[in-house]
């Protein structure tokens, strides 16, 4: 059975990752807990249950390779057929509403406990993706669902960029919070990854970043981008903003991926993309199209949206009709989009994006 450190080396070996000082530390307690998971179970009347190992929170800057890091610890879990769960930590937060809502259509009186009870039976570990938490739902079930699955037995394994302390910071009634962020530091173990190098921002360094016009040949750069970005993985991101759902069509890793009009053409406000820009680092938007009086609306939509993502500080990489400064030159609203227009440019900048 393959470890951790022996994968992780045979990558290196062969090219496909390089070496990090800062990863490799970190390695040990990845193959502490799969060592432990691999155990055999032994069953019986009187023999109980082993102790589970102390879970992971892996925290640090966007790009030095956590994700890789937990794509890699999965892998050998799979490998062992230890029943493993890996999803971003927004998506599955968004399950656990939805099993709750089901659940109180039959008329439960804990529309959590059931919806716990089945995570818990389908897996011994939940890799979760980018935890973080911004909105007050999730903050207020949070708690109670992990405290489920930890007297379950699930070992959790988690990224996130920031450190326990600052998880819901200057949320609403963050004080009913606070528990969750103790049972974190008691159940896991918190790990700080200080790598030097952003290796997220390498595969982008001095890349072409915008694309024009919006043609096949631009449709294959952005296809490589994603490629190069994801590995060609992506699913539905679906955020719910004001209790209504936002459909993301493709997201990985901090990584979204949509056309101009599922952002655009649809009714979508400031909330809308406020929410997009806290969930992804990194949009990739295709199609955008030549904008004037004909779609003024969804061209208002963009402008909006652009804001979003440059206050959020949020790479984009992007596909368009025409270079920024040509994309909205006539018709009401042309004058306004020269700021749109600049942003756009600035965002290409090699060293645009949060470091957070």
């Amino acid at each position: 059975m393959q470890t951790l450190p022996e994968l992780y080396a045979s990558r290196v070996s062969a090219g496909d990752l390089h070496h990090d000082d800062a990863q490799e530390a970190v390695l040990p307690e990845f193959e502490r807990i799969r060592a432990a998971l691999a155990q055999p179970v032994k069953r019986g009347f009187f023999r109980k249950a082993p102790e589970p190992p102390k879970g992971l929170y892996l925290w640090g800057g966007v790009g030095r390779g956590k994700s890789m890091l937990m794509d890699l610890f999965v892998e050998t879990l799979q490998m062992a057929d230890i029943p493993v769960r890996r999803v971003h930590f927004h998506a599955f937060m968004q399950e656990i509403h939805k099993g709750m809502h089901a659940a109180r259509q039959s008329g439960v009186e804990d529309a959590l406990a059931p919806v716990a009870k089945e995570v818990a039976k389908s897996v011994r570990c939940l890799a979760f993706d980018e935890m973080q938490i911004t909105d007050i739902t999730d903050a207020m079930v949070v708690g109670r669902l992990f405290e489920f699955l930890f007297e379950a037995g699930v070992v959790v394994v988690t990224t996130s960029n920031r450190v326990p302390d600052d998880l819901y910071k200057d949320g609403l009634n963050r004080q009913l919070f606070l528990p969750f962020i103790e049972a974190i530091k008691d159940k896991l173990v918190v790990w700080e990854l200080i790598s030097p190098r952003d290796y997220r921002q390498d595969r982008l360094s001095g890349a072409q970043v915008f694309f024009s016009p919006a043609n096949e040949k631009s449709r294959q750069e952005i296809e490589l981008v994603w490629e190069h970005l994801t590995g060609g993985q992506g699913a539905p991101l679906t955020l719910v903003v004001n209790k209504r759902e936002v459909e993301i069509p493709a997201f990985h890793n901090g990584v979204a991926r949509a056309k101009f009009y599922d952002l655009c053409g649809k009714p979508l406000g400031p909330a809308d993309y406020l929410a997009l820009a806290e969930a992804a680092r990194v949009l990739v938007l295709e199609d955008i199209p030549q904008l004037g009086r004909s779609n003024f609306n969804e061209a208002k939509r963009f402008v909006t949206l652009v804001d979003a993502l440059y206050e959020a500080k949020v790479k984009l990489i992007a596909s368009a009709a025409a270079e920024p400064e040509m994309l909205y030159v006539e018709g009401t609203g042309a004058f306004e989009f020269e700021r749109t227009a600049s942003r756009l440019r600035e965002m290409q900048d090699a060293a645009w994006g949060r470091a957070d």
